[in-house]
């Protein structure tokens, strides 16, 4: 581990939307700023994400200054979002929580998301994570909270993970999918020079002036399966995963991280397993 780095840092400002790339970031107590703030609704209140669209992966939302976002996808105008004022709320249902959110001010934020997907959407924000949703209670600390996330602040995956994945992959029945790229598992962080599945036994971590407590293992879903670039589905890497790692009846990769400070993280920071 003495030469394990953070390789890579990634955010996604709206859920579901392609990650983005940053030299550094600011880590806040409910995940990476500006990680996961938007999401969008269907007209049930449930939460849309690549598990029913798959075409969301292509879209992308940058972040601008403040917290807003720029909307861009294939064959779509742009569309600038701010944030929206202080309002009332209102509720989405996300697996089995219900978190309040606002509303994008306007009508065009949620027509041209629903334009794009073809069926009504709107766009939500999460303007207070601090008290809008908990981290799961059989995982957390008090007073832990995420944000728009699947359940935990930040996730974690190793390259030497990915490598070991892959070469996995192509001894298998559909070799012809891999070698698979990391953006098929939607991280924030990405060590570089650990052992493959090394994070497995990790419990704090520090990365840079940060530390972080490892909650869970990451129980992967049919997003994992999705193009990030194309939006076409396959079977890797579940079905591999389905094989080779099936850990208390979850498909894992990866590590849900909550983070015990407050700082800025760097690509190329040192990465140490403290415990």
């Amino acid at each position: 581990m003495g030469n394990a780095r953070l390789q890579s840092i990634h955010v996604h400002p709206v859920k579901a939307f392609r990650g983005l790339a940053l030299p550094e970031a600011e880590v806040e107590p409910w995940g990476l700023a500006g990680d996961r703030r938007w999401v969008l609704m269907d007209d049930g209140g449930k939460v849309v994400t690549q598990r029913q669209q798959p075409r969301l992966a292509p879209a992308v939302a940058e972040l601008l200054p403040g917290g807003g976002v720029r909307l861009s996808a294939p064959g779509m105008e742009s569309l600038t979002v701010p944030v929206p004022r202080p309002s009332g709320t209102v509720p989405v249902e996300i697996f089995r929580d219900k978190v309040e959110g606002v509303l994008a001010e306007g009508k065009a934020a949620h027509a041209w998301c629903s334009a794009y997907l073809g069926i009504d959407v709107r766009l939500v924000h999460m303007d207070d994570p601090a008290a809008r949703r908990p981290v799961d209670p059989r995982y957390a600390l008090p007073g832990e909270t995420v944000s728009f996330a699947d359940g935990f602040p930040l996730l974690l995956t190793s390259a030497a993970s990915l490598d070991a994945l892959n070469s996995l992959i192509a001894q298998g029945d559909h070799a012809h999918e891999g070698p698979l790229p990391m953006n098929r598992f939607r991280p924030n962080m990405v060590v570089a020079g650990t052992a493959a599945w090394a994070e497995d036994d990790w419990s704090l971590v520090s990365i840079g002036e940060v530390t972080f407590r490892v909650a869970k293992a990451c129980g992967r879903c049919v997003v994992t399966t999705t193009d990030q670039a194309t939006a076409d589905r396959g079977r890797e890497p579940l079905h591999t995963l389905g094989r080779h790692r099936r850990i208390d009846g979850r498909l894992v990769f990866g590590q849900n991280l909550v983070p015990r400070s407050r700082g800025t993280i760097r690509v190329g920071d040192p990465v140490t397993v403290l415990e």
